[in-house]
Formats: structure tokens, C-alpha cells, sequence
């Protein structure tokens, strides 16, 4: 039988443990000056932990003014107009998503797409009058680039109309390998935050296929209901009937070709883009997005950062 010292020990270490993951979580969406909910916060924690220890843990921190407590909202930040940007924008992405749904059945009627979903700050209810509607697209198998190459000759007529911010379609995927390559925190974020719209089935068969998500996040649960089944138009049908042989095969790894080359140039020039950033796309048969050298690995760096200094300044409370 263990001795009561013992058992103080053992939750005092629980305690410690599950405010580190507190903290690590907020710290992440602080980067975005993003406060989160009680449910957000235990959603996102990296470790499982019963109820109680973790509405202790939390209200520790608040009383140590180690995060703060805004309405419905905590932060890192003490700052009472953190929770009202929030608010606001939960509004602004409220309209969004509506207007997402509208594209997204709109999308799913492109030949060979066979799974649409929100992604981004939108898929994460945030918006401002700046957002794009940023979309997760998953086609048939070797069949991406005659796909995306169809979507985005049509996207280029969005800018004639000013419409082109409804329909940034950055993150392409296949059926045939629908496992996230990188496997990282910001990764699991985004998967676990996708907002299926279309096609329940293959998104079904994503999240089968990104299990290792719950590696990072074993609380937070997948939006599976929100899809529509896939249904094919009669259009649709027809040309992927054309497509689907010998020429269909030369003509997406051309299309791939050309594409990734010009993207590659892009990159070389340094050509920017609307917010100011390099213009780069990482590119293979089976996916096509931004590459994670500029962005994805630069955030991560930054996270970790964060979260050892915020740690550090939460032992020297402890020890003071």
C-alpha cells in the first residue's frame, strides 16, 4: 500500500505535468493571439488527464496570473481585448464558413475531386475582413494535377470579378497516399481542425489514414458528420471516363511537370505573394502544398521557443 507522501507526490507531479500542458497549448495559439475556451484548451492538450486534474491545473495558473481568465476565454496574455478580437472574429468566421459550404459544393463538382474541406485560420472559427477561405482538396489516385490544373484555370477567373479569396485552394492531396508526411504539432492541428464539406467517405478514409494525429492530440475527435456523401454529375462522369487511361496517365504527370517547374521558379526569383511572403509549393505525384521550409518549420521553431521560456518562467514561480 502506498504511503501517503507517496500519493502526494505522485499528483503533485500530475499537477506540475498537466500545467506544463496547459500552458504548451495556449502558448501555441498565442502565437496567433488566439485565446482559447476551457473545452479548446483540454481538446488540444498533448497528454490525457481526468477532468478534475485538469479544472485544478487551470485554476492554479489563473491564480498564479500565469494565464489569464476573460469571459469564456484564457490567455497568456493579459489583455481583455484579446477576447473581444476573438469574439468578433467567431462572428466574421460564422459568415464564412457559410459562404465556404456554397464553394465547397460548387468545387466537389470538379472532375476527379473527391473530398473538399475548410482548413486554415477558418477551419479554427477565425476570420477578419482580410481572411481568404482557404480549402483542403483531395482527388482521385494519380489523378491531382489534371484535377488542381482544372481548378485553378478556373480560379484565374476569379480575379477578374475580385472573388479570388473565396477560393484558395492550397493543400492538395490523392487517395492514393493520404497520409500527412509531416507528422508535427502544427500538422495534427491541422488535420484535427479540417472541416470536411464534401465526400464523407474519403475523408473517412483521411483521418483512417492520419491516425498517428492522436499521437499529439488524444483528446480532440474528428468532424466526420459534417461531410455530404460524394455524388458524381453527369459531366463529371464523362470526362473522367476520357481521362481514365494511357493519355490521362501522360497528361497529369506533364501537368505536374509544368506546374511544379513554374512553381520552381517562382521560388528562385523570390517572387512574393499578396501577404508578403516567398512564393513555394512542395510537389510530388501525390500531393501538392506549401512547402513547409518556409512556413511550417519557421512556426515550430518559434513554438518551441515560446514553450521553453514560458516553462522556465513557470519554474522560477514555483521556486520563488
Amino acid at each position: 500500500m502506498k504511503s501517503i507522501a507517496t500519493l502526494i507526490e505522485q499528483n503533485n507531479k500530475r499537477l506540475l505535468n498537466t500545467r506544463n500542458n496547459i500552458l504548451a497549448t495556449l502558448a501555441y495559439f498565442d502565437l496567433w493571439d488566439y485565446p482559447l475556451t476551457y473545452g479548446e484548451i483540454f481538446l488540444f492538450l498533448e497528454n490525457k488527464y481526468g477532468q478534475y486534474d485538469f479544472t485544478e491545473a487551470l485554476d492554479q495558473l489563473v491564480a498564479n496570473k500565469l494565464v489569464f481568465h476573460f469571459d469564456r476565454f484564457y490567455s497568456l496574455k493579459n489583455d481583455y481585448m484579446i477576447a473581444v478580437k476573438r469574439n468578433k472574429g467567431n462572428k466574421k468566421a460564422a459568415e464564412l464558413i457559410n459562404k465556404a459550404k456554397e464553394v465547397g459544393a460548387f468545387l466537389i463538382r470538379f472532375p476527379y475531386v473527391r473530398g473538399v474541406g475548410i482548413s486554415g485560420s477558418l477551419s479554427k472559427n477565425c476570420a477578419d475582413d482580410n481572411s481568404d477561405i482557404d480549402f483542403f482538396i483531395i482527388t482521385e489516385r494519380n489523378r491531382l494535377w489534371i484535377a488542381r490544373t482544372f481548378m485553378h484555370m478556373f480560379k484565374k477567373l476569379t480575379f477578374l470579378v475580385g472573388k479570388q479569396h473565396n477560393y484558395c485552394m492550397n493543400y492538395y492531396i490523392d487517395e492514393a497516399k493520404p497520409q500527412i508526411v509531416e507528422k508535427n504539432i502544427y500538422t495534427a492541428i491541422e488535420v484535427a481542425t479540417i472541416i470536411p464539406l464534401e465526400g464523407d467517405v474519403t475523408f473517412e478514409n483521411f483521418y483512417k489514414a492520419n491516425a498517428w494525429m492522436h499521437d499529439f492530440l488524444p483528446n480532440k475527435c474528428m468532424r466526420l458528420a459534417t461531410a455530404k456523401p460524394l455524388k458524381k454529375p453527369w459531366y463529371k462522369a464523362f470526362i473522367e471516363r476520357l481521362l481514365n487511361n494511357s493519355f490521362g496517365n501522360w497528361l497529369d504527370n506533364t501537368l505536374m511537370r509544368i506546374t511544379s517547374g513554374r512553381w520552381n521558379k517562382k521560388t528562385e526569383m523570390k517572387k512574393l505573394n499578396m501577404r508578403g511572403n516567398v512564393m513555394s509549393m512542395a510537389a510530388s505525384k501525390h500531393f501538392a502544398k506549401p512547402s513547409p521550409e518556409n512556413f511550417q518549420k519557421k512556426l515550430i521553431e518559434r513554438y518551441r521557443v515560446k514553450v521553453s521560456m514560458l516553462l522556465q518562467e513557470f519554474e522560477d514561480r514555483i521556486a520563488q
